[in-house]
């Protein structure tokens, strides 16, 4: 069992009758009229329809979440690294530029993660980073 909310479980039936019943009715199809064609409706709205359902995909949710958690840790890595420099050309101690740095290599490992599809390990990593800077900062 995974544990995921979105699973695609049926509701289990615990009336057999029901059951049975549920297997034994014909299921009940739109009536046609013999003044309509057979042939497929022509809807313009039919083709917005296709399109909307192309934005659900899980395919693509995963896709934008993997660019997120890439670029943010990439955004985040380069902030990280020029604090670490212009910290360490001015007077603060080691410790400061140090924290900036490391918190700046743990969100480059953010990124790589999250660049493989590793999308919830590099939030965790993102925000350990984050983390690790600010400790440079209060040091500061």
């Amino acid at each position: 069992m995974s544990g995921r909310a979105d699973s695609d479980t049926d509701p289990e039936i615990t009336d057999p009758e029901a059951a049975a019943a549920q297997d034994t009715e014909p299921d009940a199809g739109p009536a046609e009229s013999d003044d309509e064609p057979a042939g497929p409706a022509e809807d313009p709205d039919e083709e917005l329809d296709d399109e909307s359902d192309d934005a659900d995909d899980p395919a693509e949710g995963a896709r934008r979440a993997r660019w997120t958690a890439a670029g943010t840790g990439a955004a985040l890595t380069l902030a990280g690294l020029s604090a670490a420099l212009l910290r360490l050309t001015r007077s603060a101690p080691a410790l400061v530029p140090a924290a900036y740095a490391c918190g700046a290599a743990v969100c480059a490992g953010a990124a790589v993660l999250g660049a493989r599809g590793r999308t919830r390990r590099a939030l965790w990593l993102l925000i350990a980073g984050v983390m690790v800077m600010a400790l440079g900062d209060q040091f500061d």
